[in-house]
């Protein structure tokens, strides 16, 4: 279907929900036993986001249990911005009036032509928008 490239950019509000068993955990879970790993993306900084996230719950063994699941076993990419590219993020955050995390999200998604799968509303009012997992459901419900 795309040969391995990544197409969806997953924010850590996504990977939280289904980790920390919250309220949308289910449509998650679909969402993600749905997509081969090899189309889904993470950045650095959502995987150390997550990481804090489940070090503050005491949840070290479950962290090392999805980075073996989605990385060693599976073939999510992780994805970074150089040095060099950081200030795209500061501009960004700027044009599309985003914190630093969320402009992090955006610069890589719009760098790897990715489409971005978050809850956030924040992208909503941005030029690169979001999917949530139900748009994406929905969608490859009806090819």
């Amino acid at each position: 279907m795309n040969n391995g490239a990544a197409v969806y950019l997953i924010d850590t509000n996504i990977w939280l929900e289904r980790l920390l068993d919250q309220q949308q955990s289910d449509i998650v879970g679909q969402l993600l036993a749905k997509l081969p790993s090899d189309q889904l993306a993470m950045t650095d900084f959502t995987l150390h986001s997550i990481a804090l996230a489940m070090m503050r719950r005491q949840l070290g063994t479950a962290f090392e249990q999805f980075v073996q699941d989605v990385f060693i076993e599976g073939a999510v990419g992780l994805l970074s911005l150089s040095p060099t590219e950081l200030s795209r993020v500061v501009v960004t955050m700027q044009q599309q009036q985003l914190d630093y995390d969320d402009a992090y999200q955006y610069v890589v998604a719009v760098a790897f032509q990715l489409t971005f799968v978050s809850f956030d509303k924040d992208f909503d009012g941005t030029t690169l928008g979001r999917k949530t997992p139900q748009q994406i459901l929905q969608a490859l419900s009806s090819l």
